[in-house]
């Protein structure tokens, strides 16, 4: 896992916006409607094509693919996955039940969103569950390496995602196991199939764990904080198992609160769970620093220090607004986590969350999207000033 060794990286946590064409089309396949899938292989190879060299003109040092052949983070895995059908709406979120006017304001500018819905019509899980080949994931290795090999010296170290079986298992209703431990580790033994491929292919793995603080408001939103430690810890040692054969320093964790411009009054606090997440045998942990409700909490890890071989990717551009962040401000937060780590070779400057977590879904205008990664080029320039 590349470090920072002269200058603060940059990077960013996963997706990228998707063009129009494409997102269209992953919406009516989601709703059941006839697409062309040879058109969306095609327009989505295209994508991944241009959003690498966008990256690399926006400065970004470790980059993706921008999740464009994927429709979102985890949805995508209803072809790649047994056992899944039917569907159900997940529960609303404890932030926004104690807000009705707030809940009128959030129907209004969502009711006309076209885009895939990581809310309602998800599949449920009602077989067992079982990685059915790895065709797909292969593919996106493959293409993601030729775009690269056509663009030589495009990043300093690429990257692939991948969910963690943890936000499979709580936002696919389980119909079939009898217990969340038994789900949990199916979903694990699948999932490895994933993690194993993409660092085959010599990418570093990067675990999408929104689950992993984000449960906390909507599947455990009424019960006990030690309920939903309960599941972070068993989520935490199913990704253990995952990563058998991966080594440590060839994964980073991205824990958040969830992609929403919502009150997240209810969202737990990091100090109750990151003693938890620092079980996880990863190299690195990628979280959010800039929204408002979390940027405080970097100051953990004055207390509960990184291992000596991790690093942190800080989250230091909001991901919900449409605010360019000043590269001033973007220096000041990097060098604030800096300091509080102790060393910044082992901190990478990111963004809070995907910008397209679910396509359509987006908060964040395209072209301010690149915006953004540029002033967070810059920010880690000034701050590499500073710091080396």
């Amino acid at each position: 896992m590349q470090r920072s060794t002269e200058r603060i990286l940059t990077t960013h946590t996963g997706s990228l916006p998707r063009p129009e064409a494409l997102t269209q089309l992953y919406v009516k396949r989601s709703r059941g409607e006839p697409v062309d899938q040879t058109e969306i292989d095609r327009i989505g190879s295209d994508s991944v094509r241009d959003i690498v060299a966008k990256q690399h003109d926006a400065g970004i040092d470790v980059g993706n693919n921008g999740e464009q052949q994927r429709d979102s983070f985890f949805l995508y895995l209803r072809s790649r996955l047994s056992g899944l059908g039917g569907t159900w709406t997940r529960p609303t979120r404890g932030d926004v039940d104690r807000y009705p006017e707030f809940q009128k304001l959030w129907a209004r500018q969502y009711g006309g969103t076209v885009g895939v819905s990581n809310l309602a019509g998800i599949p449920k899980t009602i077989g067992a569950v079982n990685y059915l080949d790895d065709t797909a994931i292969d593919g996106e290795c493959r293409h993601f390496k030729s775009v690269l090999a056509e663009m030589p010296g495009t990043f300093a170290e690429p990257f692939m995602c991948a969910p963690s079986p943890g936000i499979v298992a709580l936002a696919c209703k389980n119909e079939h196991y009898d217990t969340l431990d038994s789900y949990l580790a199916a979903l694990g033994r699948a999932m490895q199939v994933e993690y194993d491929a993409i660092v085959k292919h010599g990418y570093l793995l990067q675990i999408d764990a929104p689950d992993l603080a984000l449960e906390r408001h909507i599947t455990y939103k009424d019960q006990p904080v030690a309920a939903f430690q309960e599941f972070v810890e068993k989520t935490v040692a199913t990704i253990n198992a995952a990563l058998v054969n991966v080594p440590r320093d060839r994964v980073r964790l991205h824990v958040c609160w969830g992609n929403s411009e919502s009150p997240h009054d209810r969202d737990v606090p990091l100090e109750d769970i990151l003693p938890i997440l620092m079980q996880a045998n990863v190299g690195g942990f990628v979280l959010p620093f800039a929204n408002p409700r979390h940027a405080h909490e970097f100051k953990l890890f004055a207390r509960m220090p990184l291992d000596d071989d991790q690093i942190l990717v800080a989250g230091v551009i909001d991901s919900l607004t449409n605010f360019v962040e000043h590269p001033e401000v973007v220096a000041d937060r990097i060098e604030r986590v800096a300091e509080v780590v102790g060393d910044p070779s082992r901190v990478l400057a990111g963004t809070d969350c995907g910008f397209d977590t679910s396509a359509g879904w987006g908060r964040v205008a395209g072209d301010v999207v690149w915006a953004k990664l540029r002033s967070l080029r810059d920010g880690a320039r000034l701050a590499s000033q500073r710091l080396f």
